[in-house]
């Protein structure tokens, strides 16, 4: 799989590149509909094409690096200057990195809504081999992913739910395919309350129109699953605890019973959806999400050694010896200016490339309904403390008697470091993303967000910068 930037999409993505001479590759799902919506085949690449937009080290790869870095599980010690901005709470509206973001994600919604407008309108008896559930899965796949990828701006790019009850602006909500005239997607914010109601819609329908089994494709539980995220962020307690017993009960997946479905095993039962890289892609695509994971998170041969555990997270999990979580899933290593430190080994392809990016597992359910129950004073499906003993259990840890919101959130911590998830988990908590980091890094300030990219204020004068930002 590949991705590919044109000027066609970045119409559709709200945005127009600076400098239109270079050279602009037209990717096989932006081609004409006369030509995409022909048959099956072509139509199930037009949506694998959007599978191939999440893979983008920019989706997949920097805003997990991004969130862990900001918060305290990663000591950030590379030299890129964009992402030392991020790591220093300093992050400019002209940030490289966080302009790909917005630039990718945009692009993965456009293609997105190509299907989500136009695969409905055509007829099936004119479409060779198509029939009516095909259509409706691949409109369920594409809403999916539209899912996945404005849940991931608007955690980047807004204040969380907890600041303000959701009314606080988040991002433009793009429903429309771009055909030639780009007023339509000059939009305003939408608030953080409007665009989890998009995304929580696109889930329900996603549900809906997936089956269980998908292969290696989004099915049915991943959109449950991405719900009881969304959710647990908004504090709506019941309905988190509901889906993600709803994701444990199906009987579809299961907590793995060592840790190797980091090393390229899509298969798993631990596995609920990730972002698959091969040894056949993972080396061509210089912006793969593994290729982001693999220089980030290994030393020095075969990595970057710029992103090694941080000495709290380290000492973590020293607190509770035989974590394996830390004994399996850690190598001692130099980092990049020397210093002799830990790195996490959940990356660990360095050859080809092909180790995947965990974006929904079974574990984040046991968590997510423990959280929930524990809140809302519920035991749907387990108690929390019998949720907690299961995840401990499996780092081979001793369980314990009794459960409170900071060993939840520790849990958290330990089980999903380097896979992206405490920066919010911080955040949504009125925690602080460092350890006496004060006011700059504290829940609400102003860079403890991403500001609108300068792109997007260039060129869309409807859109409203976060404050604190230029």
């Amino acid at each position: 799989m590949k991705t590919y930037k044109t000027i066609a999409m970045l119409f559709g993505l709200l945005m127009i590149l600076s400098c239109e001479s270079q050279l602009n590759v037209v990717p096989e799902d932006d081609v004409a509909s006369s030509t995409v919506f022909t048959s099956a085949a072509t139509i199930s690449g037009l949506v694998t094409g959007i599978y191939s937009k999440n893979q983008s080290g920019d989706l997949n790869g920097n805003p997990q690096l991004m969130s862990d870095f900001m918060a305290d599980n990663v000591a950030f010690v590379g030299s890129f200057p964009s992402l030392q901005e991020i790591d220093q709470f300093e992050t400019l509206a002209t940030n490289a990195s966080i302009d790909n973001i917005w630039l990718d994600a945009n692009e993965l919604i456009a293609a997105a809504n190509n299907v989500i407008v136009n695969l409905p309108q055509i007829d099936v008896n004119e479409v060779t081999d198509l029939n009516a559930a095909d259509v409706t899965r691949f409109v369920g796949e594409a809403k999916f992913l539209r899912a996945v990828t404005n849940f991931q701006l608007v955690n980047l790019f807004a204040q969380p739910f907890q600041i303000s009850g959701g009314t606080n602006l988040g991002i433009p909500i793009v429903t429309e395919f771009f055909t030639g005239d780009i007023a339509p997607f000059q939009l305003e914010r939408s608030t953080v309350n409007e665009v989890h109601a998009f995304i929580e819609q696109d889930l329900l329908d996603a549900i809906a129109a997936l089956p269980e089994d998908n292969g290696t494709r989004a099915e049915a539980g991943a959109a449950r699953a991405l719900l009881s995220r969304l959710y647990l962020y908004r504090e709506d307690w019941a309905r988190a605890a509901d889906f993600a017993n709803q994701v444990i009960s199906s009987g579809n997946y299961a907590l793995a019973g060592d840790f190797d479905f980091y090393d390229d095993n899509p298969g798993s039962s631990e596995n609920i959806f990730v972002a698959i890289n091969t040894a056949t892609d993972g080396p061509q695509e210089a912006a793969g999400s593994d290729e982001v994971y693999v220089n980030f998170y290994n030393p020095s041969p075969g990595g970057r050694g710029d992103a090694p555990f941080s000495q709290d997270l380290i000492d973590t999990f020293a607190a509770d010896p035989g974590d394996r979580r830390f004994d399996e899933l850690s190598q001692a290593a130099l980092d990049a200016q020397n210093n002799d430190t830990f790195f996490t080994t959940k990356y660990p392809d360095v050859v080809n490339n092909a180790s995947d990016g965990m974006v929904l597992r079974i574990a984040e359910m046991y968590l997510n309904r423990a959280e929930a129950n524990f809140r809302a004073g519920t035991s749907v499906g387990a108690t929390p403390l019998a949720d907690v003993n299961t995840i401990r259990a499996r780092a081979g840890l001793a369980a314990l008697g009794a459960v409170d919101l900071d060993a939840i959130l520790l849990e958290r911590r330990k089980e999903f470091c380097f896979e992206g998830h405490r920066r919010m988990d911080l955040l949504r908590n009125n925690l602080n993303l460092r350890p006496g980091g004060g006011a700059v890094s504290a829940p609400g300030a102003d860079k403890v967000i991403f500001p609108i990219v300068d792109d997007e204020i260039t060129n869309n004068p409807n859109i409203t910068q976060n404050p604190g930002n230029f």
